[in-house]
């Protein structure tokens, strides 16, 4: 065989296996800082997540050895694993990434972003969770409809457009279970998101601030529940999936249980089957300069046989304007 054969051979053997949607986890490592950090974090990914070796090394960078060591230290195995109490709120956790969180349609989310992730445990199974995308992607409209925020890489957004990155940031864990993520975009633009759990379910909100002088409109939001960390729900199918606007549910058919949720004022329910998720999508109202918007949002799990009559109950609580998600 010639030199420029082999040569070219390589050539697209390199080229076929950068474009295979993989989960580059080396590239989306993050060390914690100090003996706190670690500690938190793989009490996150060894005792709750159930993360391999191999995963918590791609979440954290740390060398397998290295890893052994501090892991020793803390006393972190499965078998040191706490009590499960189920008379606590719904263990809500910051998602750790080294595991990418879809099943499928893995090409349509490269490098996902656990800045904007969190996991909501099973009431049913200690083991499973889903995790929540909140916001996945917000599209706004500077002139043409273009994505302002994605939280992983598929569809150029505003900043890659002019090649700017923006920085990495991560969940504040805050009393009583509230979870907080707060972003300023390059134009000034900034969203945050609270998260908090109850036993009944888990509250969140969305705000953004326009911090530009011009007004801010179409402001779409996906916000993503994804199931591949809960197996009983994340059959690739669209037949166990249920919404009337703006509750979405999924269900394990031979238990008779559903996971919900919804977001207001939301634009749209949807499905995907390939990642498996269901969506409940809200929409920003328009927003003047040095002004503030807030979306509210839910989420459950439900056991019975009245998934129709479950929303309605849902209807009653105060979860659309509970004061909870805006105490700081």
């Amino acid at each position: 065989m010639s030199r420029c054969l082999v040569l070219l051979c390589l050539l697209s053997a390199v080229i076929c296996c950068r474009l295979e949607p993989t989960w580059a986890g080396d590239s989306n490592a993050r060390r914690p800082a100090g003996d706190e950090q670690l500690r938190a974090w793989l009490e996150n990914m060894v005792w709750h997540h159930r993360f391999t070796m191999q995963e918590v090394t791609e979440a954290t960078g740390l060398a397998s050895e290295e890893l052994a060591v501090v892991l020793k230290r803390f006393e972190i195995y499965a078998e040191t694993r706490p009590a499960w109490d189920t008379g606590l709120p719904l263990l809500v956790l910051p998602y750790p990434g080294g595991r990418h969180p879809r099943v499928g349609f893995l090409e349509g989310a490269i490098r996902p972003q656990r800045e904007t992730k969190v996991s909501v445990f099973s009431p049913w199974n200690d083991a499973h969770y889903v995790v929540l995308d909140i916001p996945e992607a917000i599209w706004w409209k500077p002139g043409e409809r273009e994505l302002l925020y994605l939280a992983h890489t598929h569809i150029p957004t505003t900043w890659e457009k002019r090649g700017i990155e923006l920085k990495q940031t991560e969940w504040q864990v805050q009393q009583h279970g509230l979870l907080r993520m707060e972003r300023t975009l390059p134009n000034g633009i900034a969203f945050r998101t609270l998260v908090r759990p109850r036993r009944d379910g888990v509250l969140m909100e969305m705000a953004l601030t326009n911090g530009t002088a011009r007004k801010l409109q179409g402001l779409d939001v996906q916000a993503c529940v994804m199931l591949k960390g809960a197996p009983p729900f994340s059959a690739a199918s669209d037949e166990n999936k249920f919404s009337a606007r703006p509750y979405v549910a999924c269900c394990d058919r031979e238990a008779g249980r559903w996971v919900i949720t919804a977001w207001e004022p939301c634009q749209r329910v949807w499905n995907n089957s390939r990642c498996p998720c269901i969506h409940s999508d809200p929409r920003f109202p328009d927003c003047d300069p040095g002004k503030t918007v807030r979306l509210r949002g839910w989420l459950s799990f439900y056991q019975g046989p009245d998934i129709e009559g479950e929303f309605k109950r849902l209807d009653r609580l105060s979860w659309r304007t509970a004061e909870l998600v805006r105490q700081n």
